[in-house]
């Protein structure tokens, strides 16, 4: 896993440093995610003296090279996963565990078409990301109502 880390970093020209792979690994560790202070949190256990800056920009560092997924919570917080999934997809995000799954359907085709019939526009890029209960928790919810 290690090793598919590094490769990750370099091949984004990311510099692999031992903080990077850690906040990696304890990303990956998670079946959730994670705001930058719980990962902080973690972080302390292995490297003492570590700031929250710069676990911060580390983040965001990944985040931006595409290696992080950046999760703005409807709590309006920020959050992060490492997804091992590289191939074109969005996720759906439970509000209560904190799970993230994976979603292989991808609507924004007729989007795509509205921007450029409507608007005569041309998309680069999107993201979608979906907020609910998984079924785990949802199951939960109507047990306890």
């Amino acid at each position: 896993m290690d090793r598919d880390l590094k490769t990750r970093l370099k091949t984004l020209n990311l510099k692999v440093t031992p903080k990077r792979l850690a906040i990696l690994e304890v990303l990956a560790a998670e079946p959730g995610y994670l705001g930058p202070e719980e990962v902080w949190q973690k972080m302390k256990k292995r490297f003492k003296s570590i700031g929250l800056p710069t676990v911060y920009r580390n983040l965001e560092d990944l985040a931006n090279g595409g290696v992080l997924i950046k999760i703005i919570h409807p709590d309006r917080k920020l959050y992060y996963y490492f997804c091992g999934n590289t191939g074109h997809h969005h996720h759906f995000i439970c509000v209560s565990c904190k799970k993230v799954e994976d979603l292989s359907f991808c609507g924004a085709d007729e989007i795509e078409k509205e921007v450029r019939d409507s608007l005569k526009g041309h998309v680069v890029s999107h993201l979608l990301q979906v907020y609910g209960l998984c079924e785990d928790c949802s199951l939960s919810k109507t047990i306890s109502s």
